[in-house]
């Protein structure tokens, strides 16, 4: 890869509040360098699924403008797009293959074909595939292995994490990307497009719980043996606890966002109990007094049922503090709440911080980039590359394997040279035609005998 320039891979974060585009590519320290970035406010999507195809697009099409004007250059036609909701649901599956030859090393064109077969799991009518994660394989009676490429054995299996949606939902992100002129290059569940994002290495085998706290759903991905354990999908998010305030304290839903962002506490005991704050009343009605402390109480409730959802799952995996040494990664837009992760260690039992998506941006991007709400946007250029690397690493594992005959590479060389003289003694045609052919010509030329070359080096 170090010849090659890395591809442009942009991620489309369609929320419930917000949409983002970022544009991406990993510089020579394998850091993402952001190429272009562009946002704007979402209409027509309720608890992360998209309903009002036509505002979607509008909205999609507003960050899209957004993002060229902050690099004209760019050209953007495939996304990779997160999706949530509350349709997601994940099973757990365990599948295995017979080989043909257990004397040949497994490869992994074995391994894709059985991960593959899991997509003919039986789910309920209406619903999709989205996603097929290997947790751990196993090898005859060898157990807990990461990767069985390499392995010998008669039959090959994994234990599989299938994320599914339901197909309505799925077919509408799938319409709206594409009427606002992109392909969907893949949908990823945006917990783990997060986790990717804010996680390391030492949270994947310390275990970790990743909460991804979103305008219209909390997100759940759990981590444990350097496996994913579970993920769940909470319907609940930060557009809940602004409609809470507005109906608990009787104002408008502007400004119960402006009262949860500026002064709200997801502890109400932090909270001041003399500080008030003076709301401006309705077409000459009196101005309204707010108790800080009655905001903070609110929040307080809301965020403490979504904890409980967080506790309940762990449970339903068998998972506690004792097993979870990596704690609480707190991300999205809802993790800025202040006293969030206070509340957060006294519900769960486990330490919490922040998730900052810092450890895989290139320093000097602007601040806005590295708040817990792009986590998910940039775990999807992340997730991109994951992609793109693996195929890249496929390809040349598999160019390495090509051994070309010393007597078949004379012949090819010898007969490349007549040709090009038959070429340069041919009538003259139109010269950017010729120009163009002879540059290809010569290109392909000069590759194989440089192949040839390397191929005769490693044989010394």
């Amino acid at each position: 890869m170090n010849n090659i320039e890395a591809p442009i891979i942009v991620g489309l974060d369609i929320g419930t509040t917000k949409i983002a585009a970022i544009a991406g590519r990993k510089n020579e320290h394998g850091k993402l360098e952001i190429l272009g970035f562009g946002r704007a406010n979402s209409n027509g999507v309720q608890h992360g699924q998209v309903l009002n195809i036509e505002l979607t697009v509008k909205a999609i099409n507003e960050a899209l403008e957004n993002c060229y004007k902050s690099n004209p250059d760019l050209e953007i036609s495939e996304v990779y797009i997160g999706i949530a909701g509350h349709h997601i649901k994940s099973l757990q599956t365990r599948g295995d293959i017979v080989r043909q030859d257990s004397e040949i090393e497994i490869a992994r064109a074995e391994v894709d074909i059985l991960i593959e077969n899991q997509r003919k799991t039986f789910i309920p009518a209406g619903d999709q595939i989205i996603d097929v994660i290997p947790q751990d394989f196993h090898v005859d009676n060898i157990l807990n292995i990461k990767d069985p490429v390499g392995y010998n054995g008669v039959k090959v299996g994994a234990n599989f994490h299938i994320i599914t949606g339901d197909k309505n939902a799925i077919r509408n992100i799938n319409r709206a990307v594409e009427k606002s002129g992109l392909k969907t290059k893949d949908l990823v569940l945006q917990p783990l497009a997060s986790a990717g994002a804010v996680m390391s290495d030492v949270d994947l085998e310390a275990g970790v719980v990743i909460l991804d706290i979103g305008g219209g759903t909390s997100d759940i991905a759990v981590f444990h043996d350097g496996i994913l354990k579970h993920t769940a999908v909470i319907p609940f998010g930060g557009e809940n606890i602004t409609s809470d305030i507005k109906q608990g304290l009787g104002v408008l839903k502007t400004q119960a966002e402006a009262m949860k962002v500026q002064f709200g506490s997801a502890l109400a005991d932090q909270a001041n109990a003399n500080a008030y704050i003076t709301i401006p009343g309705l077409r000459g009605m009196a101005a309204k007094e707010i108790s800080v402390k009655n905001l903070s109480q609110i929040i307080q409730a809301r965020m403490q049922e979504i904890l409980d959802f967080v506790v309940y799952n762990l449970k339903v995996v068998g998972l506690d503090n004792k097993s979870l040494n990596g704690g609480v990664i707190l991300t999205g837009g809802g993790s800025q709440l202040k006293h969030l992760i206070q509340l957060t260690e006294y519900a769960t039992g486990l330490n919490a911080r922040i998730g900052l998506p810092t450890e895989h941006l290139a320093p000097n991007h602007i601040d806005e980039l590295k708040k817990p709400m792009y986590s998910t946007c940039l775990g999807l250029i992340l997730k991109g590359y994951n992609d793109y690397e693996k195929r890249y690493k496929e390809f040349t594992e598999q160019y390495k394997k090509v051994v070309v005959p010393k007597e078949f590479k004379e012949q090819v060389v010898s007969e490349m040279n007549e040709v090009t003289t038959t070429v340069e003694k041919a009538e003259p045609i139109d010269i950017a035609k010729r120009k163009n052919r002879m540059s290809i010509f010569d290109k392909m030329k000069h590759t194989l005998i440089e192949l040839f070359k390397e191929e005769d080096d490693r044989a010394i």
